[in-house]
C-alpha cells in the first residue's frame, strides 16, 4: 500500500529521534557534504517501515567538489539532519543540485506520481493547539508507542516533473505537507542549479500562519511510487539567518 513521503518521515523521525542521543543542535547549521567525513558525519540514513529499497547515497567528487550523490531506484530513502531552530522572520535555506532526468510518471497532483528525482524536506515542530482532536488523538497513540513528540507541517522542496515553478500544492496524501516547485522539468536536467528559498515567508504562504521551530532538515530522491530510476548530486545546504 502506497504511502505519502510525510507519513513515512513522521515514523522515520521518530525512529531517528530515538536513536539518536546527542543533544540538539544550538545553531543554525547543518554539517556541509564537501567537508564530510563519511555520510555519518552530521546526517544520518532516512529509513522507512515497510520499504525495503532504499535510494543509495554515497560520497563522491564532482568538479573538484565533494557532494553527496543518490541513485534513486524504485526505492525510497534520505539523509536527515536533526536541528532545533527558531527562523525568526527569516531564514534561507540554500543549496545546489542537479539530476540526471525527471521521472516520467512524476506528477505531484496524484498519489502514484508522488515521487522526484531531488527533494530537500523541512520538517517544523507540532503545534497540538491547533490540531484537531482525532489529529491530537493519533499522535498521542504513537507517541506512546515510541516515547516521542512527532513533527508537524512540512515544506517540501521538490524538483518536479509535471507542476510548474513556484507552484504550492497540498501533497497528494497530506495536507500537511506542502510541496513547492522549484524546478521543474527536463531543461536543466544535468545541470547544477543554485536555489535559495526564505523558509519563514514559504511557510506563511503555504500554511498562513507563522512557522514553529524547525526540527529537522532531509534530502531525499525517492521512486517507490513510479518505479522509475534516477541520480542526483547534492552540494551544501545551509540554513542562513540574517
Amino acid at each position: 500500500m502506497k504511502r505519502s513521503i510525510h507519513t513515512k518521515l513522521i515514523f522515520a523521525l521518530t525512529l531517528f529521534y530515538l536513536a539518536s542521543s546527542s543533544a540538539l543542535a544550538e545553531e543554525p547549521t547543518l554539517k556541509p557534504f564537501s567537508t564530510m567525513d563519511s555520510l555519518a558525519d552530521g546526517w544520518e540514513p532516512l529509513e522507512f517501515p515497510r520499504i525495503d529499497r532504499h535510494t543509495r547515497y554515497e560520497l563522491v567528487t564532482d568538479d573538484g567538489v565533494q557532494v553527496v550523490k543518490a541513485t534513486a531506484d524504485g526505492s525510497a530513502s534520505g539523509l536527515i539532519a536533526r536541528v532545533a531552530l527558531e527562523p525568526g522572520d527569516a531564514m534561507t535555506l540554500r543549496w545546489q543540485w542537479k539530476v540526471s532526468n525527471v521521472f516520467e510518471k512524476g506528477d505531484a497532483r496524484k498519489k502514484a506520481g508522488d515521487d522526484y528525482p531531488a527533494r530537500i524536506y523541512v520538517a517544523f515542530e507540532f503545534q497540538p493547539e491547533k490540531a484537531g482532536f482525532f489529529e491530537r488523538a493519533k499522535r498521542k497513540t504513537v507517541e506512546v508507542m515510541f516515547g516521542e513528540t512527532l513533527p508537524g507541517n512540512a515544506l517540501n522542496y521538490i524538483w518536479a516533473n509535471q507542476l510548474p515553478e513556484q507552484t504550492f500544492i497540498a501533497n497528494a496524501f497530506t495536507d500537511q505537507t506542502m510541496m513547492v516547485a522549484v524546478n521543474s522539468g527536463s531543461e536543466q536536467v544535468g545541470q547544477w542549479v543554485t536555489v535559495e528559498r526564505d523558509i519563514v515567508a514559504d511557510y506563511r504562504k503555504a500554511f498562513g500562519e507563522e512557522p514553529p521551530r524547525i526540527v529537522g532538515v532531509a534530502i531525499m530522491s525517492d521512486a517507490d511510487n513510479t518505479g522509475e530510476r534516477a541520480q542526483a548530486w547534492y552540494r551544501d545546504v545551509e540554513l542562513i539567518t540574517p
